[in-house]
């Protein structure tokens, strides 16, 4: 049964910097019908990810419902393939629906999900776009082999924390960054990082990597760019591989600029990826993350907020570093 109403959330505006509260607004609409091929989703759980910050300023029109990654069920479907009750995500690499209670969508899309693979809420997060941009980043980016040094920023989030568990199954040696002393202690002990280092309270952020990684680095999962990957760049080893994913430090910037202390770099391969470019493999990368979770191999975090009204905050919470694990909100 769904509500008389259905809350989305609007682009307001644009942001001018980091974004604002303002930036968005909470609108009250009417729950819609489908029609013919059409399909009615309730939101159970919404992602919130850094990347949204570039398409408020790129994609989505100002006045207009935003999208996010999307878990729900079916309440109501017009359409062959989808009945109530089944349970469905968007069909697109980053999962996406309206960040909104309710969305009408066609069968392409929606994709099902398995619930048999675990809580729906991890379809968003370890077995969902996040675990799989860690999986593909780590293992066929990175590629790391035994007895590598491999660097994770952004390691206490959804992408670093699943990549540095990868990693060190893969037999590396894994350094962390992480912003709080909780979230170092939450890596070495809980999730078997080698080190980890607090770059909110160091002095200095090359000389704590430099002590953490003695003989240098092989691999460097770069989720934040910044003060952090210029310190990396001081002493990759020669053959290094670098996996760009996420440039957090700079997502707010009015005028980025450009590669950094590239100089420092003997012989390195630097590469930006997508999740997207590894669509063909997901499902196959989606059973194999959910079997090293079923086994205790893999240990993920969730932080979630309660309601859909919460989730501009929520999202404002990444960029202060709140989360701990994947960020979600339960509608």
């Amino acid at each position: 049964m769904t509500h008389d109403t259905n809350r989305q959330v609007h682009l307001a505006s644009r942001p001018n910097g980091p974004p604002a509260r303002s930036n968005f607004e909470v609108v009250e609409a009417p729950v819609p019908e489908p029609t013919n091929n059409e399909v009615l989703v309730a939101a159970r759980y919404l992602s919130v990810d850094p990347y949204m910050r570039l398409l408020m300023q790129q994609r989505w029109p100002v006045g207009e419902v935003m999208r996010a990654g999307v878990v729900g069920e079916v309440v109501d479907s017009r359409a062959d393939g989808f009945a109530e009750g089944d349970l469905v995500t968007g069909s697109g690499a980053l999962q996406e629906l309206d960040w909104a209670e309710y969305t009408l969508a066609t069968p392409e899309e929606l994709a099902s999900l398995d619930p048999d693979l675990g809580p729906l809420s991890v379809h968003l997060g370890v077995l969902g776009m996040t675990g799989r941009t860690a999986y593909f980043g780590m293992l066929d980016v990175g590629e790391p082999t035994p007895g590598d040094t491999v660097v994770v920023s952004g390691a206490a989030g959804a992408v670093g924390s699943v990549a540095g568990q990868l990693a060190r199954l893969a037999g590396g040696r894994v350094v962390g960054t992480a912003g709080s002393d909780a979230k170092v202690e939450w890596l070495t002990d809980e999730l078997g990082f080698d080190a980890a280092v607090n770059y909110k309270t160091t002095d200095d952020v090359e000389a704590a990597l430099a002590d953490a990684c003695p003989d240098g680095v092989d691999v460097y999962l770069d989720r934040v760019g910044g003060e952090i990957t210029d310190a990396v760049a001081s002493f990759a080893n020669a053959g290094a591989r670098f996996a760009i994913c996420g440039q957090i430090a700079h997502y707010n910037e009015e005028e980025p600029v450009g590669p950094r202390l590239l100089s420092r770099i003997w012989t390195a391969r630097i590469e930006k990826f997508t999740v997207s470019q590894f669509e063909p493999r997901f499902r196959a990368a989606t059973r194999r993350l959910a079997r090293l979770v079923e086994s205790g191999d893999l240990v993920y975090r969730e932080t979630v907020a309660e309601g859909i009204e919460r989730s501009p905050e929520a999202f404002l919470g990444l960029f202060a570093g709140e989360n701990v694990g994947k960020q979600l909100v339960e509608v």
